[in-house]
């Protein structure tokens, strides 16, 4: 949701002309809205810039030009990357006199030679926008470009070109590109840094994405905390196969041997890439890449596997006389299973410009086809390993299937028996079917007054709860049990908790803590969370935890009004939307005192209001850290928060403290 929500009622005020137009220059949109490139400038955006100069480098062993990539980094938080392929050009660019290419190539965004796919036939780097947009976001760029036999430099700092293009004179052994680069703190804040385990397992996928390149990596070793190596040398002739081998290890597999292979394609379509096991007790894990880029949200090479694996079964299904086989879905064949699938693609199109999912229509249809025929072969060539493959996609499906007529009976006795069965302070929703209903855990009966008000009836149910819930973290299974406040949220969402916490019988998909935009509010909050992240982790993991966003103020003046959810955002809106006015703030001092259009129209209507996403982190060392730090503030032990408090006490702003 912008911005734009909170004045939603405002009218034009001032004079609007070509003045009013500001002309964003150079590199200074990046600065701007970091966001918009590198989605964001948390620690994922900080190691994105690392991934978008990795990925050139890649780009140009991908199109056999290099043979050798370097990864360094160094105190400082300085990362260096360098290949050993063409060099970036550093002639003079006809379009820009006086400009080398070079630097034109650093310093102008949407310029590189991946446009036209003379130069790539592939590429995964963002077209001419990936290394502009690190030199844009870096306090310190320095790049040297060994071409002809000649060393070049240019600096850079913050996107803005320090100075001449230096010619540093013969070089005999070297040739190929080096980038060095030292994040912005402006941007990233001083306590992020690149980590050194982050940086080798990057290093490491990009080696088994492109079987004919080394890359080299090294780090300095009083940055290394863990058992990271402070050298390797990554190179993996076998490519995804040796990727899936060892990530598998001794674990036993429905089949001996896993499918995997590659179709190259004539005339530059591109080239597809597998490997697929299923291991007989697994959660699964699935890595799409498309030209070494990973798309963690798949995408449309994705969708052309998964029809290719789909089809193939059935028909071989139907080719040995089992006739349910027709029912089989591509759940039943890919869930659970251990999937790598990589596409090299000409002019790749992504949902954003952070590459998360793939879009390219032509690359569902490449996938199949590469698929498909390698499949049908792998199945039909031995068939005993064929029919033990079927056997474990059939015995998945009736699972489902079973599992998918509990949910069904369950669904109709607890509607049935909803007044019985359901906590009093609940006003559920009409809706018999979980999908797209949300119930909101509200702080309050007042609150909760205006949101039964407020609410779609047919999809959203409204729980008021009584101020500040027990802390889990705290106490003891017996206490947490008694506890009035926790068992009615227990029983409204029907699931279970801890080891008997099944997520597919949630009755609501959306689960969404909604408390008021204060100090207590966030208090409360964090109790919640801290209840769900030890009662019911699942449903956290799996993303059905949301936290509201109600605004903290009302702003009038004259026949304007506006709405912000704190003390910055009423400073932008005054600034912007009622500059030279007398405004009058209102501050709510709790959801109940908003009514229930107001609630409605900033918080609960899914058209215009903004929700945070509340989940884990899917490694497991990640989980444990959030783990640890919940333990720490809402755990036994007082002295642990009294530590925390102390040591971060100096940055809590005032103003804050004195709301």
């Amino acid at each position: 949701m912008s911005d734009d929500l909170f004045a939603s009622n405002s009218q034009t005020s001032g004079a609007y002309d070509a003045s009013s137009i500001e002309v964003l220059e150079g590199l200074e949109p990046v600065r701007r809205r970091p966001g918009m490139y590198v989605g964001g400038t948390d620690e994922r955006a900080l190691h994105h810039l690392a991934a978008e100069v990795l990925d050139n480098a890649m780009d140009e062993a991908v199109a056999g030009h290099a043979t050798r990539i370097e990864m360094t980094l160094d105190a400082g938080n300085r990362l260096t990357i360098v290949d050993n392929g063409r060099g970036i050009p550093v002639d003079e660019h006809p379009k820009f006199p006086g400009k080398s290419a070079l630097e034109v190539i650093l310093s102008t965004l949407h310029s590189g030679g991946k446009f036209a796919g003379k130069a790539y036939a592939t590429s995964g780097g963002l077209h001419g926008v990936g290394i502009s947009v690190v030199n844009a976001l870096s306090s310190d760029t320095v790049v040297e470009v060994a071409l002809n036999k000649q060393l070049f430099r240019q600096r850079f700092a913050k996107g803005l070109t320090l100075g001449p293009l230096e010619k540093l004179g013969p070089t005999q052994n070297r040739r190929g590109t080096s980038v060095s680069f030292v994040p912005d703190v402006e941007i990233f804040g001083d306590i992020l840094q690149f980590k050194p385990q982050r940086l080798y397992r990057l290093a490491r996928s990009k080696a088994y994405l492109f079987a004919g390149v080394e890359i080299r990596w090294k780090c300095a070793p009083e940055l290394i905390t863990d058992d990271t190596p402070a050298e390797a040398m990554f190179q993996f002739p076998g490519g995804l196969s040796d990727h899936l081998r060892e990530q598998l290890g001794p674990r036993e597999c429905a089949t001996a041997e896993f499918f995997s292979g590659r179709q190259d394609f004539a005339n530059e379509q591109g080239r597809v890439e597998w490997a697929i096991a299923w291991p007989l007790w697994s959660e699964g894990s699935y890595s799409w890449y498309c030209n070494t880029i990973p798309t963690p949200d798949g995408g449309t090479h994705e969708n052309g596997l998964r029809a290719a694996i789909t089809k193939g079964i059935r028909a071989f299904g139907e080719l040995t006389g089992q006739k349910k086989a027709k029912d089989i879905t591509a759940e039943d064949v890919m869930t659970g299973s251990e999937l790598m699938l990589s596409v090299f693609i000409r002019d790749p199109q992504f949902q954003s410009q952070t590459k998360d999912r793939l879009t390219s229509p032509e690359a569902a249809t490449l996938v199949e086809k590469a698929v498909r025929d390698h499949f049908d072969h792998y199945l039909s060539d031995n068939m005993d390993r064929g029919k033990a493959l079927l056997g474990f996609v059939l015995e998945r499906m009736d699972e489902r299937l079973r599992r998918r007529a509990e949910r069904e009976v369950k669904r109709k006795t607890a509607t049935s028996a909803r007044k019985l069965r359901l906590p009093g302070k609940l006003t559920d929703c009409s809706s018999d079917d979980p999908a797209g209903t949300e119930i909101f855990i509200v702080e309050g009966d007042s609150a909760g007054g205006s949101a039964k008000q407020a609410r779609d009836r047919k999809t959203q149910a409204i729980l008021p709860i009584r101020g500040k819930i027990l802390n889990v973290a705290s106490a003891n299974r017996d206490k947490i049990s008694a506890n009035s406040e926790i068992a009615d949220m227990i029983q409204a969402l029907g699931c279970g908790t801890r080891d008997k916490c099944i997520p597919e019988n949630l009755r609501y998909e959306r689960v969404v803590i909604m408390t008021d935009a204060d100090v207590d509010g966030a208090h409360i909050a964090t109790l919640l969370m801290t209840f769900f992240f030890q009662e019911m982790p699942e449903l956290v993991r799996r993303g059905h935890l949301y936290l509201a966003q109600p605004p903290l103020y009302r702003l009038v003046a004259g026949s304007k009004s506006a709405y912000a959810r704190d003390d910055d955002h009423r400073a932008e809106i005054e600034a912007k939307e009622f500059k030279g006015k007398k405004v009058e703030v209102s501050r709510f001092k709790g959801l109940g005192e908003m009514n229930p259009i107001q609630l409605r129209e900033t918080t609960m209507d899914p058209k215009s209001r903004n929700m945070l996403r509340i989940t884990l982190p899917q490694e497991y060392e990640e989980r444990a850290l959030v783990k640890d730090l919940v333990d720490r503030l809402m755990g036994k032990h007082p002295e642990h928060r009294f530590q925390f408090i102390q040591e971060n006490a100096a940055q809590v702003d005032e103003e804050v403290i004195d709301a």
